[in-house]
């Protein structure tokens, strides 16, 4: 049987829409004749991963990003679709881990396989985190060193600030009447301490007459020994003496003297005697007052006019 070659064509055109298909996928890394397992991963963000980025099991590449997307809900939140083999199964806590690829950023995603029996299926979803690329690692690390570098540069500057103005013509002179003012300091320090040693001098030699006088007094002490010891046996016979006396009976008479004289006070204070009359009765008192001045009275008048009182006859008459 003939075939006809309308059909030759479409059987070659077929054929090479398969291998045309194929190529594609095998580009972009599908195997169409291999056992594919889908599964879906959630991420807050995938900065640096890109469709067809590997999947990778204990470091072996299993598979590939397929698609990435916006989660349906709205969120802002990022679906990524990748697509593995079903070589190993996968247990269903798993853990999808965004993951540095290398130093340029690029990014992978590594499966840590869990312990669960009960591996995933095709289009169930997986738990992700995100790893920080080795990027961000070294510009962690690196950051601290930068701040450092930064102080140091910001710290040398002001040294060289420092340095400059040192070496300027006026901080040169200032400088220089400083070691000048230095030194007649310590030529003013030299001469304080001669005269501080003079002095320690003269004081020493002070001291020591102070104690020669001390020990010649101690001698004198020492030597009269015998005469401060009869010196203090008479006060100590005198504070007997004392001891002995009748004080208490001299301090009865003293009481009762006293008694004696408050009593007579009481007595004048009530008038009685003539002391009392005489300090309490008003009339008593003014009648010698008048009778005072009447006298005065009359001893001016015989002054002034003796011949009325006294009768004197020079012939004796």
């Amino acid at each position: 049987m003939k075939i006809k070659r309308e059909v030759k064509l479409g059987i070659l055109g077929a054929i090479t829409l398969l291998i045309f298909i194929w190529g594609i996928n095998y580009l972009k890394g599908r195997d169409l004749f291999a056992r594919q397992l889908t599964f879906f991963v959630v991420y807050e963000q995938v900065n640096g991963l890109i469709e067809s980025h590997p999947v990778t099991i204990n470091g072996v590449k299993m598979g590939q990003v397929d698609r990435i997307f916006f989660h349906p809900d709205r969120s802002g939140r990022v679906v990524v679709e990748c697509m593995v083999t079903r070589e190993i199964d996968i247990p269903d806590n798993s853990i999808a881990k965004l993951a540095g690829a290398d130093l340029l950023g690029g990014r992978e995603i590594v499966i840590s396989r869990g312990d669960s029996p009960t591996p995933i299926s095709s289009g169930d979803t997986l738990s992700g985190t995100v790893q920080a690329t080795l990027q961000e690692e070294v510009s962690r690390q690196i950051l601290p060193l930068t701040k450092q570098t930064e102080n140091i540069l910001v710290q040398l500057d002001t040294v060289l600030e420092v340095i400059l103005f040192v070496l300027s013509e006026e901080t040169q002179k200032d400088i220089t009447g400083s070691i000048s003012s230095i030194r007649d300091i310590l030529a003013n320090l030299e001469k304080t301490s001669e005269t501080v040693d003079d002095t320690i001098e003269e004081q020493a030699r002070r001291l020591a007459s102070i104690m020669e006088n001390a020990e010649s007094i101690s001698a004198n002490l020492r030597n009269n020994n015998e005469a401060i010891s009869r010196t203090l046996g008479n006060f100590a016979d005198i504070s007997d003496s004392l001891a002995t006396a009748d004080i208490a009976r001299t301090m009865n008479d003293a009481g009762k003297t006293l008694q004696s004289f408050s009593e007579i006070m009481e007595k004048i204070e009530k008038g009685e005697g003539s002391m009392g009359m005489l300090l309490n009765d008003d009339e008593l008192y003014k009648n010698l007052e008048s009778s005072s001045k009447q006298l005065d009275l009359l001893l001016e008048d015989m002054k002034k006019n003796p011949r009325n009182y006294f009768n004197i006859s020079v012939f004796g008459r």
